[in-house]
């Protein structure tokens, strides 16, 4: 019978045969079930076990203890660390799944983070999750505004430029480490357009519209290939 440790004395066992989930605590829950997704209520709280990441978003990375008190280290890969001040919980990478861990206690200075979770108090649990990714679900971003937004949630709406008009809906926002593009086909020819803030002009998230004007003969240049 497989097991998922959420946290010390905290074991989730999966039933082979059935959709059941059973809390080491010997409280039982019942929860829809699929080969790689759990979903079941603790506290109040609704919790998943996932090994799809799409939902969920990379929040950082914890990279050494904190001390000899079971607290971490960790690193924020966030624009405003400030906004996970109060974090109550996050789920974190193990062997490829995605354990919700409840946090104690948060300290944030910059980029950086001293996390307590709870039931750590022992400098070799902390030890166990050096290393270790940082995840939340996509529906905790905070909600950017104007020309500011997130890479995934532009997939699919439409790019229009200033002088061609209709290029096309956004594929995908492929992030270089020099400059992060946006995929759109136009005339069936790919057409990449950089992401900065001199391109994009407008951003109408009710149509689900982006409004660009890009660099002189780019467009042109993709489409004469």
């Amino acid at each position: 019978m497989p097991g998922f440790v959420l946290k010390p004395g905290f074991l989730l066992f999966v039933e082979s045969f059935g959709p059941r989930l059973f809390l080491s605590a010997g409280i039982f829950r019942k929860a829809e079930s699929d080969d790689l997704k759990f979903s079941f209520t603790f506290a109040g709280t609704n919790l998943s076990l996932m090994s799809d990441f799409d939902d969920y978003y990379f929040l950082g990375k914890i990279f050494k203890p904190h001390g000899y008190q079971g607290k971490v280290n960790a690193w924020l890969d966030v624009d405003d660390p400030s906004e996970y001040d109060s974090l109550k919980m996050v789920y974190l990478n193990l062997n490829g799944n995605l354990i919700p861990y409840f946090i104690e206690s948060i300290r944030i200075l910059n980029n950086k983070a001293v996390i307590a979770f709870q039931d750590f108090k022992e400098f070799d649990q902390a030890t166990q999750l050096s290393n270790t990714e940082m995840y939340l679900p996509l529906s905790e971003l905070p909600e950017l505004t104007g020309t500011r937004f997130y890479y995934h949630e532009v997939i699919g709406f439409t790019l229009v430029d200033e002088e061609k008009g209709v290029l096309g809906p956004i594929k995908q926002v492929l992030d270089y480490p020099n400059q992060a593009v946006m995929q759109v086909f136009c005339q069936n020819k790919e057409v990449l357009i950089p992401v900065n803030k001199e391109v994009i002009r407008a951003l109408d998230r009710d149509k689900k519209e982006m409004h660009i004007r890009a660099p002189d003969g780019l467009i042109d240049l993709y489409l004469s290939m």
